[in-house]
């Protein structure tokens, strides 16, 4: 039998676990600092456990990758590498949907040394889009075909009947780390030329785009996209970009948000007592409360029948309500009201958008090849965005104890010995990609 332990119990846990137990040669351990959400996802599975955890108590965290054979952090990034130290000492595998930063590629040499294999980037965005994107390029690759251009985009947003709010978006994973990611800074290249962008500027480097079959959305660069170069092997490529997909106003909202220093999230203010107006008034605007809307008005140079004036009404900023924190960041504020405001209700439907643009060149022809997964949650069930996230990284992780994958190193999953058996389940599964060849 073998020993998996999952770390979080958060909102895209539940398919992952589920997948898994489903194995009949696997056991779950699932570790949470609520422990009755980690009991809620195993039930009473003869094969599932649970624990109270507390990553800080570092003694149980480490006796507990000690005695399973691969570790799944869902915990938030900046906990990974305390797991990944723990688990090249006690020489056991490790998973996370997360992106690889330098420290955890600091640790590529020690972890081949060793024979294990830390896989990062097994989710979604990242994840699934490598290993989609990858499927097309050694395709292309093996048909003496070379990609000139490649443009990728990804987007959770709610499905149409659930796009019921002014911001055309609600929550489908941690509210917190989808605000902060807006504060990134970005790099692409078009036609060879690398294009920088501020995090201040994000939100004004957008365009259209049209994904078949759904309708028009915006599109803005996702951090930095020029290390896939390498990662993805191009030899001639002219434009890679890889861009977040919402819908039609978001980023003039989400300019403004930032330019208003709502996105803050180094100044920590004393809220004791305050009401959403009072914080507004005080900590952004600095304003008398009756000047409140003059201000705001004049300092985004708005119209009174603003559409952003509009949204922050409804979003309760100018509300004189009390505020659910005492301390904390501008940002801390935001994200409470978002998490109140912009929540699925119950049996609303999320929606999962992943599009990728190429063109490939042969010595007879050139070709442009689209890529789309369009994945959408189901009522009173899992939500797309748990099931495509989650589901890759349950799938590597029990090929990786089964030794059905023999990769060491910190790697992502741009090798066919990862994509092809992880892509070959997910659509047994029901995540499928609808792939278009056109000669142009």
């Amino acid at each position: 039998m073998k020993k998996i332990l999952v770390l979080g119990a958060g909102l895209v846990a539940k398919p992952l676990v589920q997948y898994l137990l489903d194995q009949s040669d696997i056991q779950v351990m699932v570790a949470s600092r609520t422990v009755s959400k980690a009991e809620k996802l195993v039930g009473d599975h003869p094969r599932g456990f649970t624990r109270s955890l507390d990553v800080s108590d570092e003694s149980t965290l480490n006796q507990l990758i000690a005695s399973h054979d691969l570790t799944i952090s869902l915990l938030p990034w900046t906990h990974h590498m305390i797991v990944a130290k723990m688990c090249l000492e006690n020489t056991k595998h490790l998973v996370t949907t997360s992106y690889v930063k330098e420290e955890m590629n600091n640790l590529d040499q020690p972890t081949r040394e060793r024979g294990l294999l830390f896989l990062n980037e097994i989710g979604l965005d990242p994840g699934i889009d490598h290993m989609s994107a990858m499927k097309i390029i050694h395709h292309v690759r093996d048909n003496g075909g070379k990609i000139t251009s490649f443009r990728s985009y990804c987007g959770g947003l709610p499905a149409l009947e659930a796009n019921n709010n002014p911001f055309g978006y609600k929550f489908s994973w941690s509210p917190k780390g989808v605000i902060l990611a807006a504060t990134n800074p970005a790099q692409y290249m078009v036609d060879s030329k690398t294009v920088s962008v501020l995090s201040q500027e994000l939100f004004d480097d957008y365009h259209f785009i049209d994904i078949p079959g759904l309708g028009t959305y915006e599109a803005y660069p996702n951090r930095d996209s020029l290390p896939y170069i390498d990662l993805y092997g191009f030899k001639s490529i002219e434009t890679m970009y890889r861009g977040t997909l919402r819908n039609i106003g978001h980023c003039e909202t989400w300019r403004n948000l930032v330019a208003l220093g709502l996105l803050d999230n180094e100044n920590s203010l004393n809220l004791a007592d305050k009401t959403t107006v009072q914080f507004f008034n005080e900590f952004i605007l600095k304003a008398e409360q009756h000047d409140v809307y003059k201000t705001l008005v004049s300092k985004l140079d708005l119209k009174k029948a603003s559409v952003l004036l509009r949204k922050l009404q409804w979003l309760g900023l100018l509300d004189n309500e009390a505020l659910n924190i005492t301390t904390g960041t501008a940002v801390d504020v935001l994200t409470d009201l978002m998490t109140r405001r912009l929540e699925y209700a119950a049996g609303e439907r999320d929606l999962v958008i992943l599009h990728h643009d190429f063109l490939a060149e042969y010595p007879t022809k050139k070709e442009k090849i689209t890529s789309t997964l369009i994945d959408n949650g189901i009522p009173h069930g899992d939500t797309a965005m748990s099931r495509t996230v989650g589901l890759p990284a349950a799938i590597a992780a029990a090929l990786i104890v089964r030794n059905e994958i023999k990769l060491t190193g910190v790697r992502i999953p741009v090798d066919g010995e990862v994509y092809n058996p992880v892509m070959k389940e997910l659509v047994a599964l029901g995540v499928d990609f609808n792939e278009v060849y056109q000669t142009v």
